[in-house]
């Protein structure tokens, strides 16, 4: 005689209840129930073995924040793995059969424990299995597919049929949490993915669905590999590349660096080239558009304390230098005319544009706009409607470029953009991102193009879209960051690249020059914490070094915090900072002062001015601060570090140090007395203002801009 244990998460209807026990018992049966059911409803003929009635609302009650956070099966299982009855008797069932959807999960979780009985969703299944039961006179389990309920080896062996056949409670119930939590868990799946003679489209479809509990496993390693997994058996290449890309993008969203990114990027390259050999430049330009996403990603550049283009960047865009879609995008079209030299017989007519960032713009555009020689026009193409639709869209620049410059999307560009280019003898675009790819779509006929690029910029995708043929100067504002984009885009040393300028930024220096409280000598301070890349756990290091010698050292941070939802990297961070961060709050040796307007008034406390960023452009914060008199400390910026040009060459002897140890020896030399602070002080402020005051850096920006 078998044994028939029934699960239910819902209660069922007290007839249908009835009429499913009567036919199991047909078959010789004892049959036993253990969920959901309502005793005063329930049959007094219903005859059955055993029963364990729990409440109706197992599948919804959720009386704890755990039990909320889970699926209705999760709950069901929660309760009814709590009773001793209902695990005995799913250890001696034969056929374990689950009456509702949400029972599909007790169900499965008893028969990895009862690797003997046959697991069954619904009564007809249940029947057939104890009919084959008798068929078969006691040989062993049988390892298939009934209804949605599968065992181990099933999965293995049947995906196909799981996922076009099962109920979908049935496949959520084998991507529940706990079990894409277990090791056991994603081996199964790994290798039911990797079985062979299954169509692209069912592997596919099986892929996402595993993904998807892998997620809601809080496993992205476990979502990549399963994606990556998938693809290795994909016929198709270009699906082949798209699920590649897929497994890096879900490793990026969780803040880590893909484990196959070179993989991913080639595959989409490679197919992307294909697709632009055959003209289908709209599929062409799609996938070069996944290609730059992934490898130029803000988790592996921006909100990391390293970055691959730092560490070997020939290496790293080695692949879009052979791709042909890639090196399409970025040929140099050329101008029909050369730009036109200043006029002499009216002001020079001036374009200043930017897209929502005109942080370094404030003191150029005042100064130029009090010019008698210079008309100025500023436009911000994010706040100008016609403009902000064509600004930021990559895809259709990547597919103008591939369908040699002749799509609809190029001449709306050109419509937008000639009137302003008509206008201006002189176009300054700041920051080489999409505002300057946009401006190098068109030919500026006799207009001048001045492009001015910072340094996040060379960690981006869109020095591989800017046309450098049409720029006429690019302006850089440092050395070490011209050395850095020169090599990763080399047309730029050619002989018909752009002519290049390193300028300063604009900033009033005078304005910072404060006399300071004798209490300032032991303030240490930091301006700007708002992204990974100033990386203040460095000057937390600092100050726990330095208070070891001498507790008055304080520090203070001034400036807004890292937004956490930027990126799970930046959240990461921000926690790890706040800990190193309370740690010293309590006695007062670390303060937060937040975002300010102003900073002169903020630095009149700061004695010591600390730059602990991985990379820097030129640290304006950095500069103010030495302008106002504190003493400036300078970590050797690690992207940078080692190179012909890095902090070293920027600021002077003295000021840039190697490590921790070597800025807690500087500081403690500097501090020493009051008078050796203030000697310091004074000697920084001098050299700020003689080097990158306003009133020094304007000649520059005039010789660039008005003179031929």
């Amino acid at each position: 005689m078998s044994n028939v244990l029934l699960v239910t998460g819902v209660s069922p209807q007290a007839g249908i209840l009835s009429t499913a026990v009567q036919r199991l018992r047909e078959t010789g049966a004892q049959v036993y129930l253990v969920g959901a059911l309502n005793q005063d409803e329930m049959a007094e003929d219903l005859r059955l073995d055993g029963v364990c009635a729990l409440p109706t609302d197992i599948a919804k009650d959720s009386p704890t924040r755990a039990l909320a956070r889970q699926v209705p099966g999760e709950r069901v299982w929660s309760r009814i793995r709590r009773e001793p009855w209902a695990r005995e008797q799913a250890r001696t069932a034969d056929v374990l059969v689950a009456l509702d959807a949400h029972a599909v999960y007790t169900v499965w979780r008893f028969a990895q424990r009862n690797r003997s009985a046959d697991a069954r969703y619904g009564i007809q299944a249940a029947v057939q299995a104890l009919t084959d039961r008798k068929a078969r006179h006691g040989a062993g389990p049988l390892q298939r597919l009934a209804n949605g309920i599968p065992s181990t080896a099933l999965v293995r062996q049947s995906v196909n049929r799981l996922i076009s056949g099962a109920p979908r409670a049935a496949v959520n119930a084998v991507t529940a949490r706990p079990i894409m939590r277990s090791k056991a868990g994603t081996q199964l799946w790994l290798t039911a993915l990797k079985a062979p003679k299954m169509p692209d489209s069912v592997r596919t479809k099986v892929a996402r669905q595993v993904a998807k509990g892998m997620a809601w496993a809080d496993r992205p390693d476990g979502e990549a590999m399963v994606l990556t997994a998938t693809a290795s058996k994909l016929r198709k290449p270009a699906a082949r590349a798209r699920m590649l890309g897929e497994a890096a993008s879900r490793e990026l969203k969780a803040g880590v660096p893909p484990r196959d990114l070179d993989g991913a990027v080639e595959a989409l390259l490679k197919v992307a080239d294909q697709r632009h050999r055959a003209d289908e430049n709209v599929a062409a330009a799609d996938l070069l558009n996944r290609a730059m996403t992934l490898a130029f990603d803000r988790v592996l550049h921006i909100d990391q304390l390293t970055s691959p283009l730092a560490e070997d960047p020939e290496g790293f865009i080695a692949p879009f230098r052979r791709s042909l879609a890639a090196t399409t995008v970025a040929s140099p079209r050329g101008r029909l005319q050369p730009a036109a030299p200043p006029p002499t017989d009216r002001p020079l007519r001036l374009l200043i544009a930017t897209s929502a960032n005109d942080n370094f713009l404030k003191l150029i555009r005042s100064y130029y706009d009090a010019h008698p020689g210079v008309e100025v026009r500023f436009v911000d193409l994010a706040a100008n409607a016609a403009l902000k639709s064509v600004t930021w869209a990559s895809k259709p620049m990547l597919e103008h470029r591939l369908s040699a410059d002749s799509t609809a999307y190029g001449d709306k560009a050109e419509e937008r953009l000639r009137p302003y280019l008509d206008w201006a003898d002189t176009v300054f675009v700041d920051w080489c991102v999409a505002p300057a790819a946009l401006f190098t779509m068109v030919d500026p006929g006799t207009t001048r193009i001045i492009v001015r690029l910072h340094s996040y910029e060379a960690l981006s995708r869109w020095p591989y879209m800017v046309d450098f043929s049409r720029i006429d100067d690019l302006v850089f504002v440092a050395d070490h960051i011209r050395d850095l984009t020169t090599t990763l885009v080399p047309y730029l040393k050619g002989p018909d690249g752009p002519r290049m300028h390193v300028l300063d930024n604009a900033m009033d220096l005078r304005g910072f020059q404060i006399d300071k409280p004798a209490e300032a000598r032991f303030q240490l301070g930091m301006v700007g914490i708002s992204q990974v890349a100033k990386d203040p756990r460095w000057a937390i290091e600092v100050l726990r070094l330095l208070r070891k010698h001498d507790e008055r050292y304080r520090l203070l941070l001034v400036g807004g915090d890292m937004n956490p939802n930027v990126s799970v990297a930046s959240r990461e961070y921000l926690e790890a900072f706040n800990r190193d961060v309370r740690e010293f709050e309590a006695d007062g040796a670390v303060r937060r002062l937040g975002p300010t307007n102003e900073v002169p008034k903020m630095l009149s406390d700061i004695g010591v001015i600390i730059s602990s960023s991985v990379r820097e452009g030129c640290h304006c914060g950095l500069m103010e601060g030495a302008a106002s008199g504190a003493v400036p400390v300078v970590r050797d910026w690690p992207f940078f570090a080692g190179r012909p040009n890095s902090a070293r060459t920027l600021y002077p002897d003295g000021w840039v140090i190697g490590s921790p140890e070597e800025a807690v020896e500087r500081i403690l030399a500097t501090t020493a007395t009051e008078e050796a602070w203030r000697a310091a002080g004074r000697d920084a402020s001098a050299y700020a203002l003689r080097e990158w005051d306003w009133s020094v850096v304007q000649h520059h920006f005039d010789r660039l801009l008005l003179e031929s």
